[in-house]
């Protein structure tokens, strides 16, 4: 799929098949972006200027979410309604995204969001009073506005965890190629900790074009992954993590 960069927003917000803001698949006219040096975190804003927000944001992701800012709220439980998919898996040369086949959703007080793909961080972009935990699952779901709703999912070394077994058991041989494994099911519940309490605020894409209006659910209980899957990850991506970002007086809320 060929994109021009001007379309790049517009592809961060309605094309499954990328990570939201990192578009980058060959042949498209795209500025390189990375995680470290002349293209990494602090100069995305400067990179194009479509990538503006991130260095001029007010609600830019990941955050430290820290105790002493939080305020406990009683909020509704987040439905999650998760179904299995057709394993479909993608190096885009920024993570390892699975791309979700349709009709699986969150509602959140009446709110429905659809899945549309999940990806990996290492080590967790989101910090929890100054802690990062090893790795981050993001999932990427979508309003029928185009509004976007992300659940990360913090992975702690604790234990292996079957289903990012079967993830790394097929990750493609190529970078920027989906490759949808037909005899592979998954079903991303099986990611999810059992105590789904959550911290929710106002933020962004955590990688460019960083657009805002994003809204985050941080579960507070991590999942499970083992120091070998970890590490397997780490041979692709050993840090791709955005460091966390002012809050600017936003409010953060936290399911009791």
């Amino acid at each position: 799929m060929i994109r021009t960069r001007r379309n790049l927003t517009a592809v961060a917000v309605s094309v499954p098949l990328l990570m939201l803001g990192s578009a980058s698949f060959a042949g498209e006219e795209t500025p390189h972006w990375s995680y470290a040096g002349s293209t990494g975190p602090t100069k995305w804003g400067t990179l194009e200027k479509e990538y503006s927000a991130c260095a001029i944001g007010k609600t830019q992701s990941p955050i430290d979410i820290r105790d002493d800012v939080t305020k406990k709220a009683d909020l509704p439980a987040i439905s999650f309604d998760y179904k299995a998919s057709t394993l479909k898996i993608i190096n885009n040369g920024h993570t390892i995204q699975i791309n979700y086949t349709p009709g699986s959703s969150i509602t959140v007080g009446g709110k429905q969001y659809e899945l549309v793909q999940f990806h990996f961080h290492k080590p967790s972009e989101e910090k929890l009073n100054g802690k990062r935990y090893d790795m981050v699952a993001h999932l990427v779901h979508r309003d029928q506005e185009g509004k976007l709703a992300v659940v990360a999912v913090l992975l702690a070394t604790t234990g292996a965890n079957p289903l990012i077994k079967t993830l790394w058991e097929n990750l493609p041989k190529k970078k920027e190629t989906e490759t949808a494994v037909d005899a592979v099911n998954i079903n991303v519940a099986d990611l999810l900790p059992t105590n789904k309490a959550y911290y929710t605020f106002a933020g962004s894409l955590t990688t460019p074009p960083c657009s805002e209006g994003v809204t985050w659910f941080v579960l507070k209980n991590p999942t499970s992954i083992s120091a070998d899957e970890s590490a397997r990850f780490a041979r692709s991506y050993p840090m791709n993590a955005r460091p966390v970002q002012p809050l600017h007086g936003r409010e953060v809320r936290a399911s009791r």
